[in-house]
């Protein structure tokens, strides 16, 4: 195993790789309860998804681990579940096993434009500040489900939102979970927003807010209400021209935002690591081809978008530099399958210091934009705020998509702008028609 995973050539050890394993897991666990709770509101099973996330950050992890030999652990990706059920689920009324075939479909997809090696082409088309916007604006997107689930924020008629009552013994519940996993983020405890979980969590039980779980441990909760309901809704649909045309943009949207979060996760954690040299990162192809396949096969499990975690950081800098990182890291997610009924502690309050914490943490690449430049400023702007406005990650991509080249041809630098910018000008135009029409 160790010779598998060039222990010597990267100056690891047994002991090494799993403390870092072992860490990888620990800072992304809260995936486990947070997903199934964000899915259900869609309409999920939450027993179901809560099998299909640890069996997808398993099985992703494990190829990440064999093919990739990076230590980079996979789970369904924050941002992407918000994106499929309350923008293409809640807000665009698509069934969520429709809305699954969209995973499915755009996990495909991105698996052949790997295998074509084309990937880095569009990449490169895409300016460096609307990645950072996308990103930023998901952020935003997340941390208003969070303020929504703690009653932190509520609708208002008039105002159409405001703050809510925050003496309501749920809502300081949320906010007691925000203020310790603030604390534990500032003295820099490893897992910060899984233990911010757990002690929330805690503290709802101890005050009669939650009630106290029927066991830790039972029987892992049957896939059977989510598996493989991506291919057999198909032929129970009633497919019209809208409903193609509206799962045309989800998976152009769940293609979009897999596609660069990868490439930015893939390069930071291999940076950290010390694998990139002169801007170039050994073994990309394996790496990307991993978590392509993690998205069409979480698909099938019935979760949202599979993708890598900028948290693996966390393991490295405890130490991983091979694939047996991530070996000991999908082993840990297959074992939390049987702590399912910790599920029922889990509340909306619960996670909301969780979904805040990782919308700043995402919001944080808003410092990269260049704001003295307006032909760059506005469009990063329309993207960033148009998301949690307009409850839509898709919405705030066609927007910022659709002004970045008009304001770069005002400047006259229309010449700067790559040819794959243009096409997607008419593409998110005709996707704005399309939802007014």
């Amino acid at each position: 195993m160790k010779n598998y995973f060039r222990f010597e050539e990267n100056n690891t050890n047994y002991g090494k790789e799993s403390v870092a394993g072992l860490t990888t897991f620990l800072v992304m666990a809260y995936i486990l309860f947070v997903n199934p709770q964000i899915l259900s509101d869609a309409g999920m099973d939450r027993g179901a998804v809560f099998s299909a996330t640890a069996i997808a950050a398993a099985i992703g992890t494990l190829i990440m681990a064999f093919w990739g030999k990076y230590p980079i652990a996979l789970a369904p990706g924050m941002g992407l579940n918000a994106f499929f059920a309350y923008t293409v689920v809640l807000g665009m009324g698509i069934d969520w096993e429709i809305a699954l075939f969209g995973v499915f479909a755009s996990g495909i997809i991105l698996t052949v434009i790997t295998l074509l090696k084309i990937r880095e082409v569009i990449i490169n088309a895409i300016p460096a500040e609307l990645k950072y916007a996308s990103a930023s604006g998901i952020g935003l997107f997340i941390a208003f489900v969070g303020f929504q689930n703690a009653g932190i924020v509520v609708p208002d008629e008039a105002t159409f939102v405001k703050m809510g009552n925050m003496l309501e013994p749920t809502t300081l519940l949320a906010v007691f979970g925000l203020l310790v996993t603030t604390i534990l983020m500032v003295i820099g405890v490893r897992g910060s927003v899984f233990y911010g979980i757990l002690l929330t969590a805690v503290a709802g039980i101890t005050f009669g807010l939650i009630e106290m779980p029927s066991a830790i441990v039972d029987t892992i909760p049957s896939l059977e209400p989510t598996f493989g309901v991506a291919f057999t809704s198909l032929v129970e649909v009633e497919w019209t021209s809208e409903l193609i045309m509206q799962l045309g943009v989800v998976i152009l949207t769940f293609l979009f935002v897999d596609f660069f979060n990868t490439a930015g996760t893939l390069y930071a954690v291999a940076n950290k690591a010390g694998f990139v040299k002169n801007n170039q990162l050994p073994n990309a192809g394996r790496a990307l081809l991993s978590d392509a396949s993690a998205t069409w096969v979480g698909a099938v499990l019935g979760t949202s978008t599979t993708t890598a975690y900028v948290e693996s950081t966390a393991g490295v800098v405890s130490g991983g530099r091979t694939g047996f990182t991530s070996l000991v890291t999908s082993l840990l997610f297959l074992v939390s399958l049987f702590f399912s009924p910790l599920l029922t502690v889990v509340t909306e309050e619960v996670i909301a210091a969780a979904l805040i914490i990782v919308g700043l943490l995402m919001a944080s690449a808003l410092r990269l934009i260049e704001w003295d430049r307006i032909e760059i400023a506005l469009p990063c702007f329309l993207t960033a705020v148009a998301m949690p406005l307009t409850y839509s990650i898709a919405n705030g991509i066609a927007l910022g998509f659709m002004f970045y080249p008009i304001t770069m041809l005002l400047k006259g630098e229309g010449k700067n702008v790559h040819p794959i910018m243009y096409g997607l000008f008419f593409v998110f135009v005709g996707y704005i028609f399309f939802l007014n029409s």
